[in-house]
């Protein structure tokens, strides 16, 4: 492997098991939590969790196989486009449905009484997360999988990116690109600025209809998550954009497959900025630090013969028999 390769590949890794780890932490901080768990802000925030489990678990182990071995783990048209759906779709429908969150965490703060029902809650909050899932969930598949062209194997061998035939310059191509790339990041920028400015003018003294205490954290940790997207989403769209209008010259597919790779830090960073964004999760995590150090000082106490007591540390000599 060239430097690079060697790079993405021991980075990708280390980021990869590092988030893995975070994200079973968080579910299970989120899940065994009864408050946490029936809090609805938390309700999508788990969904994206389990998402980002399943692409962590599945899709990075085959992108770390092909930087290892500079080829697909299996040499197929049927994997490549297994490799292609359970990649992007899951990109794709993590920033639709956190796209989503930001309109919700409106409803949520400023319209609470519209949820004030089971009814209610159905309508407004669980039936637009599972339509979203299974919106994306259809398109992928009859995208991917209908028999609309012949995909070529040799252009993924090529160019090391993957792009069903379907998306080439075709009408499904253009929505693809502004309802699942451009559409979700300018919603999610525009609502979160929206919710900042908007909790920012609610907190003057003129004006106490919401309590800022009570949602500091929602709020903290949708804005914190938008940075993430911010950052590391925005690129692809803005590459994507420019090349399929020429602004860019589609000979700069290294620059693509840079922003594709950058794109993937959404997922991989999710679970450690929502951790750091919960202060019931960071303390949780300091107690499990806290009780691991004090574990293995134990554990190394018995081992040296000592044991502290009372401030001092004593001696402990075997029994002989």
């Amino acid at each position: 492997m060239s430097t690079s390769e060697q790079a993405k590949f021991w980075t990708g890794s280390i980021v990869n098991a590092g988030s893995i780890i975070f994200s079973l932490f968080v579910l299970y901080c989120l899940i065994s939590d009864a408050a946490l768990r029936r809090a609805l802000h938390n309700h999508v925030i788990i969904v994206l969790l389990c998402l980002g489990l399943i692409y962590e678990i599945v899709v990075v182990p085959w992108t770390l196989y092909r930087f290892w071995h500079d080829r697909p783990l299996v040499e197929s048209t049927t994997f490549y486009l297994l490799t292609y759906f359970f990649d992007y779709s899951i990109i794709v429908t993590q920033a639709i449905l956190f796209a989503w969150a930001t309109i919700e965490r409106h409803i949520l703060i400023f319209h609470d009484q519209w949820l004030s029902t089971k009814r209610k809650r159905l309508v407004l909050h669980y039936f637009p997360i599972i339509l979203l899932l299974i919106y994306c969930i259809l398109f992928f598949v009859i995208t991917t999988f209908a028999p609309f062209c012949e995909n070529s194997y040799g252009i993924f061998i090529v160019l090391n990116i993957l792009i069903p035939c379907v998306f080439d310059k075709t009408s499904l191509g253009i929505w693809d690109l502004f309802a699942h790339q451009v559409a979700p990041i300018v919603v999610i920028v525009v609502f979160s600025i929206a919710l900042l400015l908007r909790i920012l003018f609610q907190k003057k003294p003129a004006n106490h209809s919401i309590q800022w205490r009570k949602y500091r954290k929602m709020t903290i940790q949708l804005l914190s998550i938008s940075v993430l997207y911010f950052l590391f989403g925005i690129p692809m769209s803005v590459v994507i954009i420019l090349m399929d209008y020429n602004i860019l010259p589609a000979e700069n597919i290294n620059v693509l497959l840079y922003v594709v790779i950058v794109r993937t830090y959404v997922i991989l960073l999710f679970p450690f900025v929502c951790c750091a964004s919960l202060p019931e999760l960071r303390r949780k995590l300091k107690r499990m630090t806290t009780l691991l150090r004090h574990g293995r000082v134990g554990i190394q106490e018995n081992l040296n013969g000592t044991q502290t007591l009372g401030g001092q540390t004593m001696k402990l000599h075997p029994a002989i028999h």
